[in-house]
């Protein structure tokens, strides 16, 4: 599996997934500074967390028209594999590579937490490395994690079972009081139709090395299972 990791001026993100899919998984990984426009090499590239151009505008408004993000579209228009992770996410919305927009929390405030997500649509491939389990849990943080769309659109990811992750509790309930950030539904992460495109704001890249102990011993490693389901593929 060949990794592309984009950086954008603001990206901060962008070593720790690196880390995880160069040192953990030892595949092979480049990263690419935004202006690049040649990405053919590469099976999977990775939009990282961070502040993109600083969030000026909205978050993702100014890294969507980066050189890169129209080698990015014909990458994924091609069916190859792109992850968008929390400012990622808010990319792939602006640039309409994902349904929706991501909007201020609800509480107006910075959110830096570990929440559990009950895992949707497990037949996508980016899930298969789950097996039986339901509830995963990771880390979040953002201060635009809000999912929002109109209700057409909402139907249509609920139909087309593109709904990858939901805020829930420890036991798998999809409530009120789980949802750290008033996501429409408890959305956490989507899929495109063709299930190639991934955008979530938890960030797995955190809950992937087994050295690590900020998570309960069986969730260290909940986001490299992730990053692992494409091995498969």
């Amino acid at each position: 599996m060949r990794v592309g990791i984009v950086v954008f001026p603001g990206s901060n993100c962008d070593r720790d997934v690196a880390y995880v899919t160069g040192e953990v998984l030892g595949w092979p990984t480049q990263l690419l500074w935004h202006e690049e426009t040649h990405i053919a090499d590469y099976d999977l590239i990775v939009l990282p967390g961070g502040f993109s151009f600083g969030d000026y505008l909205r978050c993702g408004a100014i890294a969507r028209f980066s050189p890169i993000m129209a080698a990015v579209q014909s990458h994924a228009a091609a069916g190859k594999w792109v992850l968008g992770i929390c400012n990622g996410f808010q990319i792939l919305t602006e640039a309409k590579l994902l349904p929706g927009a991501l909007v201020r929390n609800r509480n107006l405030h910075f959110i830096c937490d570990r929440v559990y997500l009950r895992l949707e649509a497990k037949h996508r491939p980016w899930l298969q490395g789950y097996g039986d389990r339901d509830v995963i849990q990771l880390p979040i943080a953002h201060g635009e994690g809000c999912y929002y769309a109109d209700p057409d659109t909402l139907t249509e990811l609920e139909i087309n079972q593109q709904i990858l992750f939901r805020y829930a509790n420890a036991n798998g309930e999809v409530t009120a009081a789980s949802n750290p950030n008033g996501s429409l539904n408890n959305i956490a992460g989507i899929c495109n139709r063709a299930g190639n495109v991934v955008g979530m704001m938890p960030h797995p890249e955190r809950a992937a090395d087994p050295s690590l102990n900020h998570l309960p011993s069986q969730h260290t490693v909940d986001g490299l299972q992730l990053f692992k389901s494409l091995l498969g593929c």
